[in-house]
């Protein structure tokens, strides 16, 4: 493409792409996902009982998450989805989720403030459903 200045001569376009703005909204979006990754897999906000051996395994994004928060209500978690469920449901939904799945493991994540019966009976219906429960907990230096 050619322009004609003022002068009546011609001049051709500068054919380089500015990339100092993609760059800009590359590094900005990165940002963006880097603190909201973390998020994305738990979710249901939940203080953590502190322990001195806390759990060396980490759940991934694909893992089954059961988090159970102070009011006793109990969620069901993994593969970036969450809902509320009945806790009566649980043992159900739990063997659905793991059918066919090579990982049993269930993660259970109860406030530290959750009566113990519920997260006696959550731990029970995971087993009955045939998982492998490990408990979250924070180290006790946090």
């Amino acid at each position: 493409m050619a322009f004609t200045n003022q002068r009546g001569r011609t001049q051709t376009a500068l054919a380089e792409i500015n990339v100092t703005p993609l760059v800009d909204v590359m590094l900005v979006l990165l940002v963006i996902f880097m603190v909201t990754a973390p998020i994305l897999t738990t979710g249901i906000q939940v203080n953590l009982p502190k322990t001195r051996e806390a759990q060396s395994r980490e759940a991934t994004p694909r893992s089954l998450i059961v988090s159970i928060d102070k009011e006793g209500q109990v969620y069901l978690s993994g593969r970036n989805e969450r809902q509320a469920v009945n806790i009566n449901d649980l043992t159900g939904l739990i063997s659905a989720r793991l059918a066919g799945a090579s990982d049993r493991r269930v993660y259970v994540r109860g406030d530290g403030e959750t009566p113990y019966r519920v997260i006696a009976w959550v731990l029970d219906q995971a087993k009955r459903a045939g998982a492998d429960v490990s408990l979250v907990t924070e180290p006790a230096g946090k």
